[in-house]
């Protein structure tokens, strides 16, 4: 049990502290702790999600990108476009259009890293700005609320009808961000692909000399970003039942705290799924919590700005390496070890 706990700090203290979260915010407002407040974290969340372990994949191997929100809104909006001109076309098509320009975006990101040996996070700050700016160029700023009945119809997975005649519901947003969490992790736990990327992070060097290819594993890493940010800016889409140029616009401050917070390391070569999925719901909980206290929205920014402080502190030195230290202390009185004992 103590060599599951070491292995897995990071998620085991997140869940506490998620726990313990959750039951002062039921406490504090009778309207946390119902069925009906769950399942919408559960909506609102799933496309974070869906963002956060395609962000853990180029952060497990090293790199770093913040334009993934503002490319899954040019996913929005040209997937609108090209949904149009084919007359509607269907989920099999949308996913496939929008999948497709999110993994081109993600490749643009990889070859300037690669061949122009950028480090990432310049790269994606510039393009970032290019995909924005040209985004807003194009579009003026106008929505799109004309989508095919298909994309705004809602699709209700499971609905409950509860006592205040109110329904707690999961929608389809819920099923795709579990379907791209277990891919993600069979991706990185269970194929030769997944392995390299963890190697390639945690000492890229090596990882040449052994034989990985450095450039496939930066195309496949932020292409697997672009392929997940396709998917969510399709779902947020589906969910907002319109396309809005500047909807996501901002998100990747609080996914990079999410996924940071979650155990990935600023670096690489370190990251899980579990403590991904749980870092975004620790952010979620904390915004829907002071939501229904009436707390100020700007103080939600203030919070965010301070988990992030915290996991980019935590990433150097995470938790699981103070426990060692603690109970070398504790078996020796309270002071350090003397190397020098026998």
């Amino acid at each position: 049990m103590r060599k599951l706990f070491l292995s897995h700090t990071t998620e085991f203290v997140l869940f506490a502290v998620i726990i313990a979260m959750s039951i002062v915010l039921a406490f504090a407002t009778d309207r946390f702790f119902t069925l009906g407040n769950g399942f919408d974290l559960l909506n609102i969340s799933a496309v974070n999600i869906i963002f956060a372990v395609g962000l853990l994949v180029v952060l497990i191997s090293g790199g770093i990108d913040i334009s993934f929100a503002v490319a899954a809104s040019i996913v929005q909006y040209v997937t609108a476009l090209a949904l149009e001109r084919i007359g509607g076309g269907g989920w099999l098509s949308g996913l496939l259009i929008a999948g497709g320009i999110g993994i081109v975006l993600g490749v643009i990101n990889a070859f300037l890293i690669h061949r122009f040996r950028i480090i990432s996070i310049v790269a994606t700050i510039a393009t970032f700005n290019v995909y924005f700016g040209l985004l807003m160029f194009f579009t003026k700023g106008v929505s799109i609320y004309d989508l095919p009945d298909w994309l705004t119809s809602r699709v209700i997975i499971y609905e409950r009808e509860m006592a205040d005649g109110s329904w707690a519901e999961i929608t389809l947003p819920v099923v795709v961000m579990v379907v791209c969490t277990l891919a993600t992790w069979l991706f990185i736990t269970r194929t030769t692909t997944g392995r390299q990327l963890y190697a390639f992070g945690d000492n890229p060097e090596g990882a040449r000399r052994f034989g990985i290819n450095i450039g496939a594993m930066q195309f496949i890493a932020f292409g697997w970003l672009g392929l997940m940010a396709g998917i969510a800016g399709l779902m947020q889409a589906h969910y907002a039942q319109e396309v809005v140029p500047n909807a996501l616009y901002g998100r990747e401050l609080d996914v990079l705290a999410a996924v940071v917070l979650g155990g990935a390391r600023l670096g690489g070569g370190k990251g899980s799924v579990l403590g991904c999925v749980l870092g975004v719901l620790l952010v979620s909980i904390t915004q829907n919590g002071l939501n229904l206290m009436g707390v100020s929205p700007f103080a939600f920014k203030m919070i965010v700005g301070a988990i992030i402080l915290v996991a980019i502190t935590l990433s150097s030195a995470r938790i699981g390496n103070l426990v060692p230290v603690f109970a070398t202390r504790k078996s020796t009185g309270g002071r350090p070890a003397d190397r020098g004992e026998s």
